[in-house]
């Protein structure tokens, strides 16, 4: 748990030694109390006492009670003011953590996982802080105090107060056995109810399509039960520490009455007014000593949840992406050419290569199109060239340098990248095709003033935008939407059809008019015609610009400069369609699978 504690800023520390210097004065004042209870109760037993010493010493203790509670009101503000900022900042550095995260490390965290360790997790941290941290400091700097203030005032009551003490530790001790490992399942069964939940509303079509809601239920049924018994479990066990610190507080007192009534008897005439008002102090202080132990114990209910939970976040934010940027990292002048040199790829932890040794080069203006079989590794070629992966072996080169010597935002904003799975985000059509403006690349052509992300056509270049609608064959549907390019578009475009949203990620890939566009199989929910529009409407628009289309439809790639035909991981053809048609059984098997003689000679 304190290892989180290095994201404290200096303010934040230096508020906290402030607090810690509020409760030692609450600490002071709360045991500076017993003291002037003394002093009335041998002033109220001693013939003769004036009313008037009776009265100061009252306000003494009024004053040293204010004291204390100001203290308090001083030190909770303070712990509440740093548990927010602190929660804020790890927030912000596990977001900016996760935002550098690749595949590679997103197959690491679930998303219901992420999503829990930035909300759930950060909040049982700033519970910790805000309650936690001084009861850490207090319980323990109280019981030292008060066992030093009552040390030899009487060996029978140290003597009851010691075994109180222990039976408390013990049962603390074996209540903590109990519930730690409890307490660390809770948030993983909490990730496991998120997922579940996710898993549902996100297949929302598909479970409903397939009468799957009972199904679904069952195991929403099933983790909520899972956690809602661990929770009554916990719940259950900590119950039990109230009642008994209260009947060890309550033993103690009457021990203590017990053993002063037993010393008064036995003391002389004169003593009996000085043992009695050291019960009095007794009592106190024993009050107090068991009063750290039962704050201590809130310390234990805090603290394995808390402990946890900065272990997950801590998880995340030491985790280091893959794909790093390089310290000096080059930005070469622009060409668009692509190069494969002999290049093998496996995923993390996998056993065998998807791709091994690939080796083709695709110049400026030229298309080179990637075809074979699902799971040949076409998607995993192309992640290649924007560093969403890096290559295990040989080189993947960008205008002449291997892209592990670029630097990263350079090499990205030179790439229009249109993935495999369409996604458009919360905002207008608009900022979602000047989505590479909004994100704060340089875009040729786009607005300079980067906006935000709920910007709308005023904030972006609309010429731009409307060209690049053009060239995605998008303009036709966005025209009648209500409100054109202003038209909303809801989280993840549900708003919008699978084709939709493919020709509006195609726009926003060429909005940004990069040197190099990368099509991960970003033409399959078109229909043909549509297809060959946007292909002609390319050829004119990015004629200059270095395409690299993945596809699964002969017809996307007839026309392309090279085809590079995939199996298993491995090239097993490579050239023009006439000359795979000819040399390639490979090609000519999925070619003659979707057309025509005919077509395929047309």
């Amino acid at each position: 748990m304190f290892r989180i504690m290095k994201y404290l800023s200096k303010s934040e520390v230096g508020q906290m030694i402030v607090a810690l210097a509020t409760i030692v004065g609450q600490v002071w004042f709360d045991l500076k109390l017993p003291d002037y209870m003394s002093s009335i109760t041998t002033l109220v037993e001693t013939p003769g006492s004036a009313m008037v010493d009776i009265w100061i010493a009252g306000g003494k203790m009024l004053l040293v009670s204010l004291g204390s509670v100001a203290c308090a009101v001083v030190t909770g503000f303070i712990a509440a003011r740093v548990a927010a900022s602190f929660g804020q900042r790890l927030r912000s550095l596990e977001f900016a953590r996760v935002e550098s995260f690749g595949p590679a490390e997103m197959s690491r965290f679930s998303t219901a996982s992420l999503i829990t360790r930035s909300t759930n997790d950060i909040t049982q941290i700033q519970m910790f802080i805000t309650m936690g941290l001084q009861l850490i400091v207090k319980s323990p700097i109280m019981a030292v105090w008060a066992v030093a203030k009552i040390a030899g005032e009487g060996l029978e009551w140290t003597l009851a107060t010691g075994v109180a003490t222990a039976a408390l530790l013990a049962a603390i001790v074996v209540l903590m056995a109990l519930v730690m490992p409890k307490f660390k399942a809770m948030q993983r069964l909490t990730d496991n109810i998120n997922l579940v939940a996710r898993e549902n509303l996100t297949g929302l079509k598909v479970v409903r399509a397939y009468n799957a809601e009972d199904w679904q239920e069952a195991k929403f049924t099933e983790a909520n039960r899972e956690l809602t018994d661990t929770q009554l479990f916990t719940n259950r066990a900590m119950a039990v520490m109230m009642p008994l610190m209260n009947t060890v507080m309550n033993g103690l007192m009457l021990a203590v009455y017990w053993i002063g009534a037993y010393l008064i008897d036995a003391a002389g005439l004169t003593d009996k007014l000085t043992v009695f008002s050291n019960m009095i102090v007794f009592s106190s202080y024993s009050v107090q000593v068991i009063m750290s132990f039962l704050l201590m114990s809130m310390v234990f209910v805090l603290w394995p949840r808390a402990d946890v939970s900065a272990q997950r976040v801590l998880e995340v934010l030491d985790t280091e992406p893959m794909v790093k940027n390089p310290a000096n990292g080059e930005t070469p002048a622009p060409k668009g050419t692509v190069e494969f040199r002999d290049v093998s790829f496996a995923y993390p932890d996998a056993r065998e290569n998807t791709l091994e040794h690939i080796s083709f080069t695709a110049k400026p203006g030229q298309t080179v199109a990637f075809i074979g079989s699902t799971g040949s590794g076409k998607s995993s070629l192309v992640n290649l060239v924007p560093r969403l992966y890096d290559a295990t072996g040989g080189q993947v080169l960008v205008d002449g340098v291997d892209v592990r010597d670029w630097d990263l935002t350079a090499l990205r904003e030179r790439i229009g990248y249109v993935p495999q799975r369409s996604v458009l985000f919360k905002g207008t059509v608009a900022g979602n095709v000047a989505y590479g403006d909004r994100a704060g690349g340089g875009v040729s052509g786009g607005a300079s003033d980067a906006p935000g992300p709920d910007a709308d056509s005023a904030a972006v270049n609309m010429d731009a935008v409307r060209a690049a609608a053009d060239v995605a064959q998008a303009t036709e549907f966005v025209d009648r939407m209500d409100g054109g390019f202003d038209a909303a578009v809801a989280q993840g475009g549900s708003n919008v059809s699978g084709g939709q949203r493919q020709r509006l990620s195609i726009a926003r890939a060429v909005y940004r008019n990069p040197e190099i566009l990368v099509f991960d199989d970003s033409f399959s929910a078109l229909d043909f015609a549509t297809d060959r529009k946007v292909r002609d409407a390319l050829a004119g628009h990015a004629k200059g610009a270095t395409k690299l289309i993945v596809a699964q439809r002969i017809g996307t790639i007839m026309n392309a400069d090279l085809i590079v035909v995939l199996d298993d991981g491995r090239v097993v053809g490579e050239g023009t369609h006439s000359e795979l048609m000819e040399g390639c059984e490979v090609y000519r098997q999925i070619a003659e699978s979707q057309l025509s003689k005919t077509e395929l000679t047309a």
